[in-house]
């Protein structure tokens, strides 16, 4: 909402009459044609802008006035340039001059012109116009136009080609790829020249160039980069920036080597770089004589015979490495430090680019990154640098037949464990992840073992990286690992917990008063606990599926369970594990998931104290164990002692009544000959008699002191198992039938104590009802609670024995006939 001078404003703008617009637009052609333009000149044009852009129409401004407003955008003050820029921005260009803006328009082409110019190009034509105006300008050379013009084309080029690549034709390409190579390699190794500012000593000798210098102070005796400083720059070494900026979308937007090169080209184009790299002769006016050239500089006069997307890439390999050489320099300030690692991750990523072009140079690179690689792999405040690095031996090591285990136990194994608390890293990691997800599947084998350590950017920051593990948890799960992840991620808030201690341990000594008070920060100290830490905090999967003494992990971490991490840690797990069982029921055997469902049932109770996150995991449970035994019933056999362990124990009707309902309900639908055939009368019989004590224990005294009632649903579905069970062994129906009928005798007496609701009470008696007439004809019984699968799942239509196709081919027939 506005304030109401706000509103006040925008109502005035809206409703002005065009009689005292037209009188305002004579008011301010005056102004803007008077030499000085002062705060009156800048609240004009601002009330302008609000006229304009008030109202929903687009409206036109007189000409006088378009062309003084438009004049604006070469004013060396740059409010006046954003000012004239919103204004025209609102408004139609002149009649004609539809994108006609080129620098015979605007005397200094700059980034608000520019703006401009893309906020009113109607169609890719204009934009192509507008390139090819652009081009013409870098064709004059700096004498013949405006001294600073060219400094701005670059980035309002790159601006035009992210949203319109096809603008520019095959040969303004190889123009603009022939003017890289010259700003690149071939700008001024002289500091730009200043001024005078006059005086006694002002002459000849002040005016000698002086020559550019490296970061650590050292006169440079190579070509231009964006790492050489000066006092001052000329405009070939401001354009050799920029070109840097842009060269790497410029070589992926315009790749010169097609994907389906032949072996014959690319033996070409081998024997060519070989001869590039072991040619010394001189290269024109590359070098400067009596310099001291580095290796990067020195190249063969054959990149002359080189067509210009291919040497553009030539001179992008040799700048790439010449920047990697200026990186190993001491630099002064931290800036020119951080300017450094900026410059190694687009370096790096350059020659990723260029070495994807051509395999060829995949040879001549490797030793360059090779050492960077070890000169850095110590240092984890380059990770930002380290991995492209990775990245480029993720694309390239195969074809340069090197050994890439080092990086992968880097990047997988002290990157997560680490610098698992730096969000920016986290995310550079993992979007390195995703984009690689397939190849990092097939060639590394440390992958789908690392998600002990991968999570722990989950454990620490859960919001700002779960869309992450959204996407990579399935390239996880594993037959080999599947146990194993299921139990991380139940103990995943143990994990963020227990990185929050290995934090708090760090910054806050022992001997600091922050350092003490907290139990579990004592316990995580504590040699005695000092395994179940470093279980938690192991840095690949193999060393176990979990710990024994589960429980005295979760008692010492019962003060955390309200810490903030902890907690939407916590909130993202139910997430997660809906994923995972979705991954694993694709890839999982019949044994694995007998294995996992044990792990469902032995984990129920042991998980960290958090509110609701108990239940949220307990539903979780029960519904991809619906979905497994669905799909394989024969899961209910193999692990029919653990499912009637857990049946069978009281305690669970009160503590885990979501799952313990579905494991009742389990048994009573699947634990069948007609599922099983290995499903005999002795295992139903066991089976009753469990289910029986327990619904006999509830409905017969009060629940325990601090329980609550059992839920209704618990009792009916424990009459419900009961009963089908009954209906498969006739043995069993008077039992059945004696209980439910005395269930029925004890309620006529009111309330009972293991049920207070009179609502609920009702509900189950008539449960009861229904079970205990349809158990007075066994055979339909057994037909209504355990009906055969043509009739859960009916294929009449399908089925040639029964009449039911014949009639609808009949009717079909009739119908047509008709």
């Amino acid at each position: 909402m506005y304030s109401h001078g706000s509103e006040s404003l925008i109502k005035q703008a809206r409703d002005i009459q065009e009689p005292e617009l037209q009188r305002f637009h004579s008011r301010l052609v005056k102004l803007l044609q008077g030499k000085e333009l002062g705060h009156e000149a800048v609240d004009s044009l601002q009330r302008l802008h609000l006229i304009l852009s008030a109202t929903k129409y687009t409206r036109t401004l007189p000409p006088e006035l378009q062309k003084s407003v438009q004049s604006l955008l070469s004013s060396p003050a740059e409010q006046f340039q954003v000012l004239s820029s919103a204004v025209l921005r609102e408004t139609l260009p002149l009649s004609g001059q539809e994108g006609n803006y080129n620098q015979e328009n605007f005397v200094q082409l700059n980034s608000h012109a520019a703006a401009l110019v893309l906020s009113q190009a109607g169609s890719k034509a204009d934009l192509s116009s507008l390139c090819a105006q652009l081009l013409r300008s870098l064709e004059s050379r700096q004498s013949e136009g405006p001294a600073t013009s060219l400094t701005h084309t670059l980035p309002i080029l790159n601006t035009i080609l992210t949203h319109s690549p096809e603008c520019l034709a095959e040969d303004h390409v190889t123009f603009v790829s022939k003017k890289l190579v010259d700003w690149l390699r071939y700008a001024s190794i002289t500091q730009g020249g200043s001024t005078p500012s006059g005086g006694f000593f002002t002459g000849p000798r002040s005016r000698q160039p002086v020559p550019i210098a490296e970061l650590d102070g050292t006169v440079s005796g190579d070509f231009f980069t964006v790492l050489c400083v000066g006092q001052s720059f000329t405009e070939d070494q401001w354009m050799n920036v920029y070109s840097f900026s842009m060269l790497r979308h410029w070589l992926i937007t315009y790749r010169s080597v097609s994907n389906g090169n032949n072996t014959a080209d690319t033996a070409k184009r081998l024997q060519l770089s070989l001869s590039l790299s072991h040619s010394f002769s001189n290269d024109d006016r590359s070098e400067v004589d009596g310099s001291v050239v580095s290796m990067v500089s020195v190249t063969s006069s054959s990149s002359r015979l080189l067509p210009p997307k291919e040497r553009l890439r030539e001179k992008a390999f040799q700048y790439c490495q010449r920047l990697i050489e200026q990186s190993d320099r001491k630099a002064h300030k931290k800036t020119d430090t951080d300017l450094q690692r900026a410059c190694l991750v687009e370096a790096v990523c350059i020659l990723d680019s260029v070495c994807g072009e051509d395999a060829s140079l995949v040879f001549r690179a490797f030793p360059c990154i090779k050492a960077l690689f070890g000169r850095l792999s110590s240092d984890l405040s380059f990770a930002r640098v380290l991995l492209p690095i990775a990245q480029f031996y993720l694309n390239h090591g195969e074809t340069a037949a090197v050994d890439c285990e080092s990086v992968w136990n880097l990047v997988f194994g002290r990157f997560p464990a680490e610098l698992f608390d730096q969000r920016f890293v986290a995310h550079e990691f993992l979007r390195f992840i995703r984009l690689n997800l397939e190849s990092l599947q097939i060639r590394v084998p440390q992958y789908s073992h690392s998600f002990p350590n991968l999570l722990k950017f989950l454990a620490w920051d859960s919001p700002a990286v779960v869309d992450d593990f959204v996407d990579l948890l399935p390239s996880l799960v594993t037959a080999g690992t599947a146990v194993e992840l299921l139990h991380t991620l139940l103990d995943l808030p143990c994990l963020s917990a227990t990185l929050v201690l290995q934090v708090r341990s760090t910054c806050f000594p022992i001997s600091e008063p922050c350092g003490r008070g907290l139990l579990s920060l004592d316990a995580f100290r504590s040699q005695s606990f000092r395994g179940l830490f470093l279980f938690l905090l192991r840095g690949e999967a193999g060393s176990g599926d979990t710990i024994d003494r589960l429980s005295t992990l979760h008692e010492m971490l019962k003060e955390t369970a309200d810490w903030p991490r902890v907690v939407q840690c916590a909130q993202t797990v139910p997430v997660l594990l809906h994923i995972f069982f979705n991954a694993v029921i694709a890839i999982a055997d019949q044994k694995l998931l007998a294995h996992l469902v044990q792990v469902m049932l032995e984990r129920s109770s042991l998980l960290l104290n958090i509110p609701k996150y108990n239940k949220e995991i307990h539903r979780v449970f029960s519904r991809h164990l619906l979905l497994l035994c669905k799909l394989h019933p024969s899961l209910v056999v193999d692990q029919s002692h653990e499912l009637l362990e857990f049946a069978g124990a009281t305690a669970n009707v009160y503590s885990k009544e979501e799952i313990y309902t579905h494991v009742v309900w389990v048994l009573g639908e699947y634990l069948s000959v007609a599922c099983d055939s290995r499903c005999s009368v002795m295992l139903i019989t066991s089976c009753f008699e469990a289910l029986e004590a327990v619904l006999f224990e509830i409905t017969s005294s009060a629940p325990p002191p601090g329980a609550d009632c059992p839920v209704p649903r618990v009792v009916t579905s424990l009459m419900s198992a009961l009963a089908k069970l009954a209906s498969r062994s006739h043995d069993l129906i008077p039992r059945v039938s004696l209980f439910l009928s005395k269930l029925r005798t004890v309620t006529r007496g009111g309330p009972v104590a293991w049920c207070l609701d009179e609502e609920d009470l009702v509900a189950i008696v008539t449960r009861g009802e229904e079970l205990w007439s349809l158990l007075k004809a066994p055979g339909v019984a057994q037909s209504v609670l355990t009906p055969p699968q043509p009739v859960t799942t009916p294929q009449w239509h399908r089925d040639t024995n029964v009449a039911m196709p014949l009639q609808l081919r009949t009717l079909t027939n009739l119908t047509h006939s008709q």
